[in-house]
């Protein structure tokens, strides 16, 4: 079954901390790209680009660490939504007022409710919207 992912997932990856139970949902989700699709909206890319600048200036990872990673997602089944942009001003903002999240979460549980799929994240505000929108959890 195809879903939306977060960022917030993505970075557990990176990562590799929190709760054991995390730890064993991100690679749970990893494990389900091997037999099917991860969808994510345009901002994603950036979001993932952000967290690891920020992680190698404050010397937490490495550029070769932070290669590594980028070559393992080069490597997993990753759609990224070509129509976020023309929902940015209108569903997104909507989403993001409705439910008071920044636009870019609200970006997630847009694409979830567009597409009809589960929402894989461990951002709390958006598991709470995304409950309330009707949108399942993956995994």
């Amino acid at each position: 079954m195809n879903f939306v992912m977060d960022n917030s997932v993505t970075m557990r990856w990176f990562f590799g901390d929190g709760k054991p139970q995390e730890i064993a949902y991100a690679g749970k989700v990893l494990d389900a790209m091997k037999k099917t699709s991860a969808h994510v909206p345009a901002t994603w890319g950036l979001e993932v680009a952000n967290v690891i600048a920020k992680a190698e200036a404050k010397g937490f990872v490495t550029e070769a660490r932070s290669g590594a990673f980028l070559e393992m997602l080069e490597g997993v089944d990753i759609e990224v939504d070509t129509a976020t942009f023309a929902h940015a001003l209108s569903d997104i903002l909507q989403l993001a007022r409705r439910y008071k999240l920044p636009s870019y979460d609200a970006s997630y549980l847009e694409l979830a409710l567009r597409l009809g799929m589960p929402l894989a994240t461990f951002d709390k505000d958006l598991q709470k919207a995304a409950k309330k929108a009707g949108v399942k959890k993956f995994g």
